[in-house]
């Protein structure tokens, strides 16, 4: 490295060194309370308590529920009150009014009368029933694919509160990996320091050239970079967290559920394809909608079948509320279609049609589950593997910077050894608490493949 490119960088370490004491106090404002220790569970308990997708879902089923009640009210009579004021001269009008109001003398008969009558007023009250006693089975068919609509609103609920599960546990894990690059890249900057101040004591005495302590002057500088990196990306997780559990703040959070290694993935991919495809809510939900499809082709059959109505009214007649005249009527009313342009046909038709979509979608989302809880499962198993090779890597890192270290303190290696050695011990740590993290993001990704997340997840 020529020299000008070393004092350039040394003058570097020297501007991040005034910074970050700057950048430190904005994240952590010394003036502010730390805030509350949050763990897992509790980070899903909010979000399932406040995340929007689930309120909305919730007013979904809520929705669902006043439709069954509606479909329902098709089995009951219908029973109406109207309340009309009429005033006219109309000759047949007045003349039927005052039938009506029961008030017809012989003097009404007088053609002049009948002919130009008087002005004539009308209070009518009238209670009108109606009670659809048979549709051709359209009113219990309907009936029955609302309470379907409300299982699968309740199904497409569960499933919204397991993806906000799965979503706030994996913020949650990339918070703590954030967290662990924070202490990894301190502890990387704490070696490096004192590391730093055996490097002057040696050039001090003149074991060492100036080359030496210009690269670890510049290592240091670059550790500080990656500090202010990992610290903006903390940030990120924090907002990631945040919007996951419902909040729109960019609240300071405390993660103290450690990323650990967990409990191994039991059972087979056979196993857990099978739990999927019974237990994921979007099979059980297709289930349904192939129910309510089948239902669907009956009720345009039945529009076939005639209609049968009882209908009835009971009307009081008055001219000025002082006398008063009543009536009343009943009966039934049969109405049968002949011929509808092939309508109802071919609603038959669409009917079916749909019937065989939600048949072959039924094929194409399990194949789809099928394919992604076996993505999930192996890539579990390859995430576990990697921890046990990664803290492997850890160790023998450690390790090979104590004996390089060693080794450069009595003059047998340069500084370049040392800064590697610092350097794969620094990547070691860094690649297993990635290890960690991904364990933990593969089992949500399982478990949420296979409809079995819940907010006890750890």
């Amino acid at each position: 490295m020529k020299p000008f490119h070393i004092y350039l960088l040394v003058s570097i370490v020297v501007c991040i060194s005034i910074l970050c004491p700057t950048f430190a106090g904005a994240a952590d404002d010394p003036g502010q309370p730390s805030p509350e220790p949050l763990s897992m569970t509790e980070a899903i308990r909010i979000a399932v308590k406040q995340n929007p997708e689930i309120t909305a879902a919730i007013f979904q089923v809520e929705a669902f529920k006043s439709n069954s009640t509606k479909a329902l009210a098709g089995f009951y009579p219908q029973v109406n009150f109207s309340e009309t004021f009429n005033r006219t001269t109309n000759p047949m009008y007045a003349f039927g009014t005052k039938l009506n109001q029961e008030v017809i003398t012989l003097a009404d008969f007088n053609p002049q009368l009948l002919n130009n009558p008087d002005p004539i007023n009308n209070f009518a009250s009238d209670v009108s029933v109606s009670w659809s006693v048979f549709k051709g089975g359209r009113t219990k068919i309907g009936w029955e694919q609302s309470k379907l609509n409300l299982q699968t609103a309740t199904l497409t609920l569960e499933r919204t509160r397991q993806n906000v599960i799965a979503k706030t546990a994996t913020a949650y894990a990339g918070l703590v990996l954030s967290q662990k690059n924070i202490m990894v890249t301190q502890q990387a900057l704490d070696t490096s320091k004192a590391n730093l101040n055996m490097i002057r004591s040696r050039y001090n005495r003149g074991f060492v050239v100036k080359s030496d302590l210009l690269r670890a002057e510049v290592h240091i500088a670059d550790l500080k970079q990656q500090q202010l990196l990992t610290q903006s990306r903390y940030k990120i997780s924090e907002a990631m967290l945040n919007a996951a559990m419902g909040s729109g703040k960019a609240d300071s959070l405390n993660p103290v559920t450690p990323l650990t290694i967990g409990a191994d993935i039991t059972g087979t991919i056979d196993s857990w394809i099978a739990t999927a495809l019974s237990k994921r809510p979007e099979m059980e939900n297709l289930r349904l909608e192939e129910k309510i499809a089948e239902k669907e082709v009956k009720k345009a059959r039945a529009g076939h079948y005639p209609d049968i109505d009882l209908v009835g009214n009971y009307e009081i007649n008055s001219e000025n509320f002082n006398d008063s005249a009543n009536n009343y009527s009943f009966g039934a009313v049969m109405r049968l279609n002949i011929f509808s342009g092939n309508r109802i046909t071919e609603e038959t038709r669409a009917a079916k049609s749909m019937l065989a979509r939600v048949r072959e979608i039924q094929k194409s989302v399990a194949l789809g589950v099928q394919v992604q809880t076996r993505q999930a499962f192996l890539k579990a198993q390859s995430a576990r593997e990697r921890i046990r090779v990664a803290k492997i890597a850890v160790d023998q890192a450690e390790e090979g910077l104590r004996i390089v270290k060693n080794r450069y303190n009595n003059g047998l290696l340069t500084i370049v050894g040392l800064l590697d050695a610092e350097l794969a011990r620094q990547q070691a740590r860094t690649s297993y608490f990635r290890a960690l993290h991904d364990y933990k993001v593969a089992r949500i990704e399982l478990e949420l493949a296979a409809g079995t997340i819940n907010s006890d997840f750890q």
